[in-house]
């Protein structure tokens, strides 16, 4: 027998040899479960997917990322195929101050730019930075449910804040930042959120800065999704209203590939620092050969025509689900409509339980997320997220015709199996939003 050695509990218990779980530290009881099923269907053939944002193969830029390729690597093989300092490759810190001038007309110093692993990297420093056991953090109601995780996984307790068409309620948020318990972060999900598809109103980001830098609380903004607006208009990101109290995270996996694991972080220069000694301790750099590629694709104007495309198929695959929807849907359930970005929110009748319900829509050949996880405390029973941003028009139909099928009455009992519904599904025709 071996015992705890931490001495976790009391010193007097043994713990079977082998016994792993039993050792585990208090942080790794928030699995990331739902994140890791979300990902194994990312290459999934025989299940309509509406589970994960992944985005359309159709917009990766194959025939542009084989010549950026060739031509970095002749031009300096020596520096794509090696480490890159901590913060990033000044080539890739220049590429992100250039795409931020471009797309939210402020100007930040190319050495003020970290260069993350993704998106999610940036969450998990920050996490790291700033958070001790007990800490609050405000999150969006629903939110996104990694960002939950990296926020819980180090023992800070996360509190969501109601939402409402308009984005995060100003008046809720000024509740919860007047407590005797001050929050140490502020995490929003501004343009085209996920997992509900709304955006915050231009009017309500003036007040959500102004109430943070009013409270002295650093503000957290998410903008994986932004440059995805339908109609290529966003409103004013926080950071460039205030980029004394935002620290803004971005990600190249939604408007690049997320095959290169590219983010960015801007914000107060103390805490990008902070972040960036906190990355010597997680993967000591971003991988080079991606931030080169990254930085020859933005700054020789490849970005602009993808987006265009990209927004032009995901606009019509929203389209397409919300039109499925109404068709299919009984009128008991209710759901958002997005403008941008890969998502949407759908309400059931009260009494209808869809994390039960996955394993009935699996056999069906439909794949979606219950919305129980994106809350901290663990409502939203009778909610989901849908992904329209993978499938084709024809499987989103058939996909929501199936998923109909098991909320049609109050307890989301399924009705008998609908005929076919073990064929795969066949993959767009490549010539829909190819680059």
């Amino acid at each position: 027998m071996a015992r705890d050695p931490l001495d976790r509990r009391g010193g007097s218990t043994p713990v079977p040899a082998g016994d792993w779980p039993a050792q585990f530290a208090a942080r790794a009881s928030r699995a990331g479960d739902e994140l890791t099923a979300i990902l194994s269907l990312a290459a999934a053939r025989d299940v309509i997917t509406f589970s994960g944002g992944f985005p359309a193969p159709e917009t990766f830029p194959v025939e542009a990322v084989q010549d950026l390729l060739g031509e970095l690597l002749a031009a300096d093989a020596a520096t794509a195929l090696q480490y890159s300092p901590t913060e990033g490759l000044p080539q890739a810190r220049a590429a992100v101050s250039q795409l931020l001038l471009e797309t939210q007309g402020s100007v930040v110093d190319p050495g003020d730019v970290l260069v993350t692993s993704g998106g999610i990297e940036g969450l998990q420093l920050l996490a790291r930075t700033f958070l001790e056991p007990g800490d609050r953090v405000l999150v969006e109601a629903p939110t996104y449910l990694g960002a939950i995780m990296a926020f819980a996984g180090l023992q800070a307790e996360v509190q969501g804040v109601p939402m409402d068409a308009d984005g995060i309620r100003g008046d809720a948020l000024a509740t919860a930042l007047a407590g005797p318990h001050p929050p140490k972060l502020v995490y929003l999900i501004p343009d085209h959120q996920n997992p509900t598809g709304l955006s915050l109103s231009a009017q309500r980001r003036q007040e959500v800065v102004e109430l943070c830098r009013r409270h002295a609380e650093l503000l957290v903004e998410d903008v994986a999704y932004r440059e995805l607006s339908f109609d290529g208009t966003a409103a004013p990101s926080l950071w460039s209203l205030g980029p004394d109290v935002v620290v803004q995270l971005g990600t190249f996996s939604k408007i690049l590939t997320p095959g290169l694991r590219l983010g960015w972080a801007v914000g107060p220069g103390p805490v990008v620092r902070a972040m960036t000694a906190a990355k010597q301790n997680s993967d000591q750099c971003a991988g080079a050969l991606g931030q080169l590629l990254m930085a020859r694709y933005v700054t020789g104007g490849h970005l602009a025509g993808m987006l265009t495309r990209a927004r032009a198929l995901y606009r019509r695959r929203a389209t397409a689900m919300v039109g499925a929807l109404a068709r299919h849907m009984p009128p008991t359930v209710r759901w958002t409509s997005p403008t941008g970005g890969f998502f949407l929110w759908l309400t059931a009748a009260e009494g209808v339980d869809t994390r039960a319900l996955t394993g009935p829509a699996a056999r069906l050949g439909v794949a979606y997320v219950p919305g129980a996880p994106f809350y901290p405390d663990g409502r939203g029973s009778n909610e989901l997220r849908l992904a329209y941003s993978r499938a084709d028009e024809a499987a989103i139909d058939e996909g929501i015709r199936r998923l109909a099928t098991l909320l049609q009455t109050p307890g989301g009992d399924p009705l008998p199996r609908p005929a076919g519904t073990t064929a795969p599904i066949p993959d767009p025709p490549p010539s829909e939003g190819a680059p």
